[in-house]
């Protein structure tokens, strides 16, 4: 009895291994892996923009078309939980997608203000939050890329014979991905021009108040 069970156990891992299930569950792993990573870093971003906001605010208050646009387009990218089963929503990754578009367009925005405002440019506490955007702008970079691919490998096999059958058969329907025009264009980080200091401001001329 024993070699029998033996047997069929190995029947039905060699099926299952022949009819692309294990291939499936080993790419489905892979996606939600660089899924999670994707979420992790767009999520350090939106936890640096109060602090970017504030700081900007002292020294560029008057800049407030610029600074509602970060802060709502962060508060935006709130409104949407960005659970493992989002990637099986193709609508709900639409949006979830526009909606960080528009964070990235609006940190831009941003940054490109801070460039008629020196003496904002030397505060150490902006410098250091630039160099943390910069650096978190890259991993989203690389996270993105890497979702992509496991997606694209992903989607390729539940489309191939005979795994799309058993994907039909398991639910495992083919998965949203990243569709930008520009890819490179959208990853690319803020520039930081971490230009010399300008002669200390004086009191009259440092933060709004």
């Amino acid at each position: 009895m024993r070699k029998l069970w033996i047997t069929a156990a190995a029947t039905v891992a060699v099926g299952l291994s022949a009819c692309g299930y294990n291939t499936i569950q080993r790419n489905d792993e892979q996606v939600k892996a660089s899924w999670s990573e994707v979420i992790n870093q767009y999520q350090r971003r939106a936890d640096l923009v109060p602090n970017l906001v504030n700081t900007v605010k002292g020294y560029a208050a008057q800049e407030q078309a610029v600074l509602l646009g970060v802060t709502e387009a962060r508060a935006k990218v709130g409104t949407i939980q960005a659970t493992p089963e989002l990637v099986n929503d193709p609508e709900a990754f639409k949006k979830f997608q526009a909606a960080q578009g528009e964070l990235s367009q609006a940190l831009k925005s941003l940054i490109a203000v801070t460039e008629n405002y020196p003496q904002l440019k030397s505060d150490a506490n902006f410098r250091d939050l630039q160099a943390q955007l910069e650096g978190t702008e890259n991993r989203i970079a690389v996270a993105r890329n890497r979702y992509i691919a496991a997606v694209e490998e992903y989607n390729v096999t539940v489309r191939s014979f005979p795994a799309n059958l058993t994907a039909k058969f398991y639910h495992y329907p083919e998965k949203a991905n990243f569709t930008v025009a520009n890819e490179e264009e959208i990853a690319k980080p803020p520039t930081v021009d971490f230009a010399p200091a300008p002669a200390k401001p004086t009191e009259a001329s440092g933060p709004a108040k």
